[in-house]
């Protein structure tokens, strides 16, 4: 190898989260104000359900 492979392709722990912000940007830049408040209230429901449900688990399992 001389150093000039493209065959490895070194990535830091941030190449994820920035590309995923990206794709998010692009995706619901041009939407309205009401449909990302939406959107974001959805997605936040549904975290906010699994982690209860997760706990409740947990909870069960402990007993």
């Amino acid at each position: 190898m001389d150093g000039n492979s493209t065959d490895e392709v070194l990535a830091s722990k941030w190449d994820l989260p920035v590309v995923i912000g990206t794709a998010a940007r692009v995706a619901f830049g041009g939407l309205p104000l009401w449909a990302k408040a939406l959107i974001i209230g959805l997605l936040a429901s549904v975290i906010l359900w699994y982690g209860i449900t997760w706990q409740r688990e947990r909870g069960r399992r402990s007993r």
